[in-house]
């Protein structure tokens, strides 16, 4: 699968994301001068998952977000269940409602080349 120059710069800096952390499509989207959206789309292309943790990235709000192109409220809730268990081994846990519970594994330290 032949992966674009822009999804090269999203997976470099998805690979500075530490484990146990989680950053937001919007902080990557500040760090790369693009849109959430821009960054959504590479996101779900992602061929080297979960090497380059894609899992690492929820909404601005705190809320866990979609995961391989599903959103956070599709019906069969599949992936959710996969993005919350390689979070949850990472420490980072969410609660009943589907939002962050400790609000310090925000990180958003992106080093630009």
């Amino acid at each position: 699968m032949a992966v674009t120059e822009f999804q090269e710069r999203v997976y470099a800096l998805l690979c500075q994301i530490p484990k146990g952390k989680v950053s937001s499509y919007a902080c990557l989207s500040k760090a790369l001068s693009s849109s959430p959206r821009a960054v959504g789309g590479a996101l779900r292309r992602n061929p080297f998952a979960p090497e380059v943790p894609c899992h690492r990235i929820i909404n601005a709000s705190g809320s866990i977000g979609g995961f391989k192109g599903e959103p956070q409220d599709a019906p069969s809730g599949i992936n959710q269940i996969e993005k919350l268990r390689l979070l949850k081994s990472e420490g980072v846990l969410f609660d009943e409602k589907g939002n962050l519970v400790d609000k310090g594994r925000w990180w958003d330290d992106f080093k630009i080349d």
